[in-house]
């Protein structure tokens, strides 16, 4: 045990900061959980207060609660539906340029995106979107149309969520595809095309099953997130007007937790949400495995 101590010492040695962050933000935090099921209050310590047993779930019979959920899950699906096929498409077809210079400059401008925060790119969108001045309702007006109050409405709340999610990241999500699309023999290639397979077809039968069990690890680890739906993004956007479709489980312990004083049934409703990413996550590891021999454990 010594000697291989001693042997992985500077591996051990890279990766101790990233354990020790491991424990003291995602571990530690864990005994937060009993909060779910204690009555507390600001003033008093989790250990102190007094157990309430389920009545801090009593948000299951809540009519908005619902409502939260089925706004969740709606956006949820929006976002993978579009958002998890789209950098594959755009790795795809990144990989079939051929002109270096235009391929590192479209590699470039698509990555550029995700450096901004959600504030500026919620800023940008208010710029761009809001009645006055606004240069898409501009653009509108000047072709003879009416202006669209879209920071407002509740029928374009949800596209404006997934296109802006879309700008973000898509170049961003490329990179382990592309890098993916790297580790694939070149001579499986050439033996295609002297076989006359044309870029589709090495497309469909090279390089898509080549990176197969990428998409499979990344879809994995997508479902956790898959749930949260991103509360950095929608919060800076959402407003009365809007908040029917807007308000997500995220936006509603934010509410109900910090804002109300709600931390009981705030912490429960994050621990089902946890619980339910959990299940995800292994549903969808166990369906991996079983599809194509791929998960992450």
């Amino acid at each position: 045990m010594l000697a291989r101590v001693a042997k992985y010492r500077w591996q051990y040695v890279m990766i101790a900061p990233a354990v020790v962050l491991l424990f003291l933000f995602s571990y530690i935090p864990m005994a937060g959980v009993q909060v779910a099921f204690k009555d507390f209050h600001i003033g008093s310590t989790i250990w102190n207060s007094p157990w309430v047993g389920l009545d801090n779930f009593e948000f299951l019979h809540d009519e908005q609660f619902w409502t939260v959920v089925r706004n969740t899950l709606w956006i949820a699906a929006l976002k993978f539906v579009f958002g998890f096929p789209a950098p594959i498409f755009l790795a795809l077809l990144i990989n079939e340029v051929r002109h270096s210079g235009f391929k590192r400059l479209v590699q470039s401008v698509s990555y550029l995106p995700h450096f901004f925060s959600w504030i500026v790119v919620a800023y940008i969108l208010q710029s761009l979107l809001t009645l006055d001045g606004g240069l898409v309702n501009q653009f509108i007006t000047d072709l003879g149309g009416e202006q669209i109050f879209f920071l407002g409405s509740t029928e374009w709340f949800r596209p404006m969520i997934v296109a802006s999610g879309l700008w973000k990241e898509v170049g961003w999500n490329t990179i382990l595809y592309l890098a993916a699309i790297t580790t694939i023999d070149p001579q499986l290639y050439e033996a295609a095309r002297v076989e006359g397979a044309g870029r589709l077809a090495q497309i469909r039968h090279i390089t898509f099953p080549g990176i197969l069990p990428t998409v499979s690890i990344v879809l994995i680890l997508s479902m956790p997130s898959l749930i949260a739906v991103g509360m950095d993004q929608i919060y800076p956007l959402m407003n009365p007007a809007n908040q029917p479709v807007a308000d997500v489980l995220d936006t509603y312990i934010l509410r109900n937790g910090l804002q109300q004083g709600y931390f009981g049934p705030a912490t429960a409703i994050g621990l089902l949400s946890s619980a339910i990413s959990l299940i995800l996550v292994l549903g969808t590891n166990r369906l991996s495995r079983r599809l194509n021999g791929e998960g992450l454990w």
